[in-house]
């Protein structure tokens, strides 16, 4: 039941939806009543003071927390640049093997090279000899049979 308070100058009356009356309260508030608010007020206070408190505490918990979050990442971070540390020095020390290994197989090709190529010189070279020397025997051979025509030793 809805009810509307009316305030009067000796006393309040509670009235119900339908107007009638339902209690008379005084206006004046006693000396236990006045205990019992202070009472009331009080625990209100410290209620809030403990409200506070915990906020303080709620704040605290997140700063630390937030805190231990900000080291595990900065733990995680050194990690990491550890691990790429190692990694780059590890490719590092494959590039360099294979630099050198590179550059023996180039050395190899290289002499392998030199070597055909000394090989294929010589090759012409006594080619070249052998070609000459059977052309001057043969020019010799001819001039021979010439000289010999020449000089009627054989008929044509």
């Amino acid at each position: 039941m809805a009810t509307t308070m009316i305030k009067s100058q000796q006393a309040r009356k509670v009235v119900g939806k339908d107007g009638e009356q339902m209690i008379e309260l005084p206006t004046e508030v006693t000396k236990e009543d006045r205990d019992s608010i202070d009472e009331l007020m009080s625990q209100a206070q410290a209620a809030y003071e403990s409200y506070l408190q915990a906020q303080k505490k709620v704040s605290l918990a997140y700063q630390e927390r937030q805190c231990r979050v900000e080291e595990s990442f900065k733990e995680i971070e050194e990690h990491a640049a550890k691990l790429c540390a190692v990694a780059i020095e590890k490719a590092t020390r494959s590039l360099e093997k294979a630099e050198q290994e590179a550059e023996g197989m180039y050395k190899k090709a290289k002499l392998s090279a030199t070597q055909a190529y000394q090989d294929s010189l010589n090759e012409a070279l006594r080619i070249r000899r052998e070609t000459v020397e059977q052309a001057w025997e043969e020019a010799r051979r001819n001039s021979e049979k010439i000289w010999k025509v020449f000089q009627g030793e054989i008929k044509r």
